[in-house]
């Protein structure tokens, strides 16, 4: 439906992007722009944290719309997100990833897949899965 490498400059077409796709296969709001919104914050930690630019797909899987972010980072675990708020629980950082596991019916974080001409051993960043059903 929808691949895309972006960078900072290209999140806003991004975001643009992921809700046309999203309204075309009938995903109504709230929840369209709760998952557009949290499309566009694992989309701007990659950019961030994971050395300037990511990879998107998204996909219909059955009766759910799933977004695939990748980066070639230096990855995380599910661990790191805080379980409340971060702010309230005194983390000063994650509130993009809370927030997308947060509105996700299915979310989960692993590694990247590795990038071509990467060493044995050699981190390969992660991949963020973000899914919302559409009925």
């Amino acid at each position: 439906m929808l691949q895309r490498r972006f960078t900072a400059r290209l999140l806003p077409q991004l975001r643009l992007l992921v809700e046309e796709c999203a309204a075309r296969e009938g995903l109504r709001e709230p929840r369209r722009g709760e998952f557009v919104l949290a499309v566009d914050e694992i989309a701007g930690n990659a950019v961030e944290h994971a050395g300037g630019w990511g990879r998107l797909v998204l996909l219909r899987v059955g009766d759910e719309l799933e977004c695939r972010i990748s980066d070639a980072g230096p990855g995380f675990s599910e661990a790191v997100i805080p379980e409340l708020l971060p702010g309230l629980d005194g983390a000063s950082n994650g509130r993009g990833l809370w927030l997308a596991r947060l509105v996700a019916d299915r979310f989960a974080v692993t590694d990247a897949p590795a990038a071509a001409g990467a060493e044995d051993g050699e981190r390969t960043g992660a991949l963020v899965t973000v899914a919302v059903r559409l009925r």
